[in-house]
């Protein structure tokens, strides 16, 4: 019989699916950026957020929070964008140590730019092949799957760590 605490063929199966859908997806919408718009996933990810943000800016940690990926990796993220010419970095008046990420015009040129590209692909490769009614039933398991258990929150230091290796 197998343990509580290991997980049985069927849920790894399902496991391991999941985890190839998202990087199947997330390589195909990467490839269709950088050939349309020279632009990778992660890149358009941190656009995507600020362009959403008031102001266009948000904090480093809290951009951090939202694209998953850990501080080191947006800083150097967003050293490239700066590079670019499609982010700024601006001090935090209130907090010295704090600074923003602040879209720039030409940030959010290239981010209107591949918003269609994006769009497309998330409309190709996830949406396409569901119907109507596996929108309600995908949408509640995500939901799920979302809310963090009161022992991963504890974990999480550790956990973000290797979330951003998985995402890079």
């Amino acid at each position: 019989m197998t343990p509580p605490s290991t997980p049985i063929s069927a849920e790894l199966s399902v496991w391991r699916m999941l985890l190839r859908a998202q990087v199947q997806i997330s390589r195909r919408l990467q490839a269709d950026l950088l050939a349309d718009h020279d632009l990778p996933l992660g890149s358009y990810d941190v656009l995507t957020h600020l362009g959403e943000a008031p102001g266009g800016r948000l904090r480093m940690n809290d951009l951090a929070d939202r694209v998953l990926l850990s501080r080191s990796g947006l800083t150097r993220l967003v050293d490239r964008l700066q590079r670019e010419g499609l982010v700024v970095r601006q001090s935090c008046t209130s907090d010295a140590r704090g600074l923003y990420a602040v879209l720039t015009p030409a940030g959010r040129r290239r981010l209107e730019e591949a918003t269609p590209t994006y769009r497309r692909g998330v409309r190709e490769y996830l949406m396409s092949r569901l119907d109507e009614d596996d929108l309600g039933p995908l949408a509640a398991i995500l939901r799920k799957l979302l809310d963090e258990p009161p022992a991963a929150a504890a974990r999480a230091p550790r956990a973000r760590h290797h979330e951003a290796a998985v995402t890079a």
